[in-house]
């Protein structure tokens, strides 16, 4: 093989996965916005339609769908249900802040469970975690009240996408020891199931229009953040640091202060930028610092 078909396999290939995974995943709050079924209903179709390509790319890797213990099969089904709840809270707080706050609260997980961990340990933080949650309380404390400036339903999208930070960092803790046994694609298949129950449920509870006019926001989403994201994430993760993939997360708000903008017409001013960058400074910093389990991208 040419030197120049290695260094793309080695190195342009995983950077291209990396970013691209990344930008992938951030325009899911546009297409969440696009679509004209309630928010809770598209996070359905989100995983509903998801899941015929999860399996088919679970078998095709030899990853088992059959066949998993009582005590997996439960962990998976839990799991998925919170990550249910978790899409739930993230949709609905995305149609209430900007696009930039909704990225940025809605991957608080590695923040959190970095602080589950030292409150597991029962230890406090040590010289590299203190700045991590400095800037992370720092830049919310700005976010959020700049979102209380503008209009109080966006302080009130901030926080339900700040609950699903709290609840995706349950999604990884529940299933924590199932991951040891199930391939990537098989668990997101699974949980999916429960998922899917879950986000049907709250929908239907909440009155929300279920069946879309226009299908195309919908299945964009579920390629988009569910595969297609998902996908070269799970390819890229493998060939970077903890500090790479942190960095390239920042990515991810980026884009969408930039779709915000131009879609919907949000502006962002200096003070605006200044909490982004200590929550996205903080983020970095959780992913290199956080004890196990590491965090893995939102999908």
């Amino acid at each position: 093989m040419s030197t120049q078909r290695l260094a793309f396999r080695d190195r342009i290939l995983p950077m291209a996965a990396l970013l691209g995974g990344n930008v992938a995943l951030a325009l899911g709050p546009w297409l969440v916005r696009l679509s004209d079924t309630g928010p809770v209903a598209a996070g359905f179709w989100r995983v509903a339609l998801a899941l015929p390509f999860l399996a088919l790319l679970a078998l095709a890797n030899s990853q088992r769908l059959a066949g998993v213990s009582r005590r997996t099969t439960l962990a998976v089904l839990l799991g998925g249900a919170l990550f249910g709840f978790d899409i739930a809270s993230w949709h609905i707080g995305i149609g209430q802040t900007r696009l930039a706050n909704s990225v940025l609260f809605g991957n608080s997980g590695s923040l959190i469970l970095m602080v589950w961990g030292f409150v597991a340990l029962r230890t406090l933080p040590g010289g590299r975690e203190w700045p991590a949650i400095l800037a992370a309380l720092g830049g919310s404390a700005i976010l959020l009240g700049r979102s209380l400036e503008i209009d109080q339903s966006n302080f009130v999208g901030d926080l339900f996408c700040l609950l699903a930070g709290v609840l995706y960092a349950g999604y990884l803790l529940i299933l924590q020891d199932a991951r040891q046994g199930l391939g990537s694609w098989s668990l997101l298949a699974l949980s999916g199931l429960s998922s899917a129950a879950v986000l049907l449920v709250t929908a239907l509870a909440l009155g929300e229009r279920i069946v879309p006019g226009d299908w195309t926001p919908l299945i964009l989403l579920a390629l988009g953040s569910q595969i297609v994201g998902q996908g070269l994430l799970v390819y890229a993760l493998r060939h970077f640091p903890a500090l790479v993939i942190g960095i390239a997360l920042l990515t991810q708000p980026a884009v969408a202060a930039l779709v915000g903008w131009w879609a919907f017409g949000e502006t962002l001013v200096p003070l605006d930028y200044l909490g982004i960058a200590m929550v996205g400074s903080a983020l970095v910093l959780a992913r290199v610092v956080a004890p196990p389990p590491r965090p893995r991208a939102r999908p």
